[in-house]
Order: structure tokens, then C-alpha cells, then sequence
């Protein structure tokens, strides 16, 4: 099975500008998010795919590998999917670039349940970890996931779902935006058109279930931190 994981990295984010060039710790955010996720050694091949000579240079000029965007893309996923084509891949994973934490067991945990689905019922696998702190899920930034019982993703919301109409009972998964998806599948569901959930929430994952596509979660422990405000920077500088 080959597997290539891809860092989609835009310069100008709207909630936070440039923060994926942002000092962490003596390295960019973005240099970070590459460094761990090479150093895994769970691909065949890394890349940086980005629209920003900036980031470009960034990542060249350190020894990885990076790739221009030739268009303009509404989300990480469909800049991906651009810069595939033509890559031998069966499996690709989606490694947000403000990740710098990304973590090597968590990444073989989420790449374990294809080799595992024998039916062939997995399109998309991505993580998700335990959340408790009243702050963490009111806060919208942090993207809450609810599933069925064989841990398929139902819904995404910024919202804090499932509502906590009785707090004893209630249990919150935060997403953490990694994904691996098959390649055919990849290059599918960026073809559908953007939907009402996807403009509304701003998060395309519900694009994907909204066509159908099943969404396998995979918990781990790992609370990885992404850099979504100057906040999260600070830490993340603090864990570093």
C-alpha cells in the first residue's frame, strides 16, 4: 500500500494571517508540522502543497519537498486533490499545516482501520480525542464530532453537540483535522459542489457526509494542539 501524506498550507488564514510562518520554538509552524510528520516514517512521501512562494521557499530551502497550487482552493482537501493527480498513491492523509504536534502513533492508529476493513466500508478515517473542559466545547474553533456505534462520524459542528440537556450524560470528541483518504475517493468528493452545511458551519467534512461518504473516527489520547489564533501559539510555545 503506498501512502503519502500532504500538507495543504495557505499564508493569508483568514482568523490568524501568516501564523503558519509564525516562530515555534526556533523552527515555523509549518516547518514544525512537516518535521513531525516526516519523521513518523509512516510515508512514502511528504509534501507541503501550498499557494505561497513564501511557504514554498520555506520548505525547499529546509529539504522537503513542496508544491505550488496552480489554482485557488475554498479548503485544504481540494488544494490536495489538485496536486495528486498524477501521484502514485492508494492512501493519502491530509495533515493540516498549523499541526506541529503531530504524533506518530495517533497517525498509525487512523492508517490501522483500512488494513483492518475488510468490507471495504471506510471512504475517509480521522482522529478525534476526548474533551471535558467547559471552555474546550463552547469554544468554537474546536470542531466537536458525534458518532454511531461502530465510530462513524454523524455530524461536525462548532456548536457543542451533543446538547447537554442532561450534563451527567453527555460525552464531547474533539476533531482534530487529520485525514486519510483512499485516493479515489479524495479526488471524488472535491468534485461535489459545496452544500448549505459546509457554507454555513465552514467545515467540508460536511460536504463528504452530506454525499454519503462514511467517515471512520479513530480516538486516541494524543490532544494535539492546532494553531487556529495568536492563543493557540502561545500554547503551543508553552508545550514546546
Amino acid at each position: 500500500m503506498n501512502i503519502i501524506a500532504m500538507i495543504p498550507a495557505r499564508l493569508e488564514a483568514t482568523r490568524f494571517p501568516r501564523k503558519l510562518m509564525q516562530d515555534l520554538g526556533g523552527k515555523t509552524v509549518i516547518l514544525r508540522t512537516y518535521e513531525a510528520t516526516k519523521n513518523t516514517n509512516l510515508f512514502d512521501e511528504v509534501y507541503v502543497v501550498t499557494d505561497s512562494q513564501i511557504i514554498f521557499d520555506e520548505i525547499t530551502k529546509n529539504n522537503g519537498e513542496a508544491i505550488m497550487s496552480k489554482e485557488n482552493h475554498q479548503s485544504g482537501s481540494d488544494r490536495i486533490a489538485e496536486a495528486i493527480q498524477d501521484i502514485d498513491a492508494d492512501i493519502v492523509v491530509n495533515v493540516q499545516g498549523d499541526e506541529p504536534f503531530t504524533d506518530e502513533q495517533s497517525l498509525c492508529d487512523l492508517l490501522s482501520v483500512f488494513v483492518d476493513d475488510e468490507e471495504e466500508k471506510i471512504d475517509i478515517a480521522s482522529l478525534m480525542f476526548s474533551i471535558s473542559n467547559s471552555d474546550e466545547i463552547n469554544n468554537p474553533n474546536n470542531v466537536k464530532v458525534v458518532i454511531d456505534n461502530d465510530d462513524f462520524a454523524m455530524y461536525f459542528s462548532r456548536s457543542p453537540i451533543p446538547f447537554p440537556r442532561d450534563k451527567q450524560l453527555a460525552t464531547y470528541f474533539k476533531h482534530i483535522g487529520i485525514y486519510a483518504f483512499k485516493k479515489e475517493v479524495l479526488l471524488n468528493v472535491t468534485s461535489l459542489p459545496v452544500n448549505v452545511l459546509e457554507q454555513t458551519e465552514k467545515l467540508e467534512q460536511l460536504r463528504f457526509l452530506a454525499n454519503g461518504i462514511n467517515i471512520k473516527m479513530v480516538k486516541t489520547t494524543h490532544q494535539s494542539i492546532g494553531i487556529d489564533t495568536p492563543e493557540d501559539l502561545e500554547k503551543a510555545r508553552k508545550l514546546m
